[in-house]
């Protein structure tokens, strides 16, 4: 809910705060840069306290990281709060993953569908709070956040059981020893790629759009419903019927096509708030197979694997601010990033077979 309460009040802060477009995606930037590198580390110190003392930490830091961004003035302050946001959120969303697939009864791909599920509520649910929030001010949905990491604190603490420590510690190199295993290599690469073109969609859209933090939110509050829909209920059947690799070939390329649409629709707010929507619906499936790939791909601890698919993150430090240096620019980038994002997909084929389906 975290990323989807915040999304609808950019262009607000950018009229608050007189800042430019460029200023304000540095507050996916800043998050999204110290939670790739974060998320390298987050193994080291859940193996040393245990998973649930580093899940509390995380949901902690972000209870902090939001308030204080809440009571900022200016938009650089946000940024730099928004940075140690991601540090919670590194801490948060590594070691969730990899606890729930250990404690989980069932399979690994029954694991991740919950996981999935929880995943896409909270961001279907997050812009339409985050547009009622920011309609009354555009610090709402900061402190909406700090409520609800609060409240998820509180249930980790009294109904997680509690979780020893890894028998062998995490080492610093783990993650990039990982990275020596060809499929969880190609599926690094790929999700790095994907990444590049999910944050410009929920970084930059808002701008273009043009619209009352409500009115996004509603938006993204469609996106995210379809992104929850295909996550859990699609994605799972075109596995089993195409397979992985596949699968994400096609989706890849529908969601490079919707891309390209948007770029060619930029001025048209119907066409943009349309291809949002849909894009959830390829989204959904590339998260759902990305992350079970990563987890099922190499040899390694689950909390390993997690951190070695960091690309993904670490691609999307830059992916926000590109498009925002002018509304001639952007439209290129738009449209240029995804040819590249798509010929680089196709290069990168080879090393994703080697990726087992189920």
């Amino acid at each position: 809910m975290g990323i989807g309460l915040v999304d609808p009040i950019l262009k607000p802060i950018a009229d608050n705060l007189d800042a430019t477009p460029s200023q304000v995606s540095l507050l996916f930037t800043s998050y999204m840069a110290v939670m790739g590198v974060a998320m390298l580390v987050t193994g080291v110190v859940a193996s040393r306290i245990g998973p649930k003392r580093t899940l509390l930490l995380g949901l902690a830091v972000i209870i902090a990281g939001a308030g204080l961004a809440g009571m900022s003035d200016t938009v650089m302050g946000i940024v730099g709060w928004r940075a140690l946001w991601g540090l919670g959120n590194a801490l948060f969303i590594a070691t969730a993953l990899a606890t729930i697939v250990n404690s989980a009864r069932g399979s690994v791909a029954q694991a991740i569908i919950l996981y999935e599920a929880s995943l896409g509520l909270g961001i279907a649910v997050g812009p339409l709070v985050g547009g009622v929030l920011g309609s009354i001010s555009w610090r709402g949905p900061f402190f909406g956040v700090s409520a609800l990491m609060a409240i998820a604190l509180v249930v980790t603490t009294f109904l997680l059981p509690s979780t020893p420590r890894a028998e062998h510690a995490t080492t610093l190199a783990d993650p990039f020893s990982a990275l020596r295993h060809r499929g969880l290599l190609g599926v690094g690469i790929t999700a790095l790629l994907y990444n590049f073109g999910f944050f410009t969609l929920l970084a930059f859209t808002p701008f273009p759009l043009d619209m009352t933090a409500h009115q996004i939110g509603l938006i993204f509050f469609g996106w995210g419903v379809a992104l929850a829909f295909t996550s859990v209920v699609v994605a799972p059947r075109l596995q089993r019927r195409f397979g992985t690799v596949p699968t994400l070939l096609v989706n890849l390329l529908a969601m490079t096509a919707t891309l390209v649409v948007m770029a060619l629709g930029t001025d048209i707010r119907a066409v943009l708030a349309a291809c949002v929507v849909v894009s959830g619906l390829f989204i959904g499936i590339n998260n759902t197979l990305i992350t079970e790939t990563a987890m099922k791909a190499a040899p390694v601890e689950r909390g390993v694997a997690s951190a070695a698919s960091t690309p993904r993150r670490a691609n999307s430090t830059r992916s926000p601010t590109v498009p925002n240096r002018s509304p001639s620019a952007a439209t290129r980038d738009f449209g240029v990033k995804t040819c590249a994002y798509r010929r680089k997909s196709r290069r990168n084929h080879k090393l994703a077979t080697s990726v087992p389906t189920r």
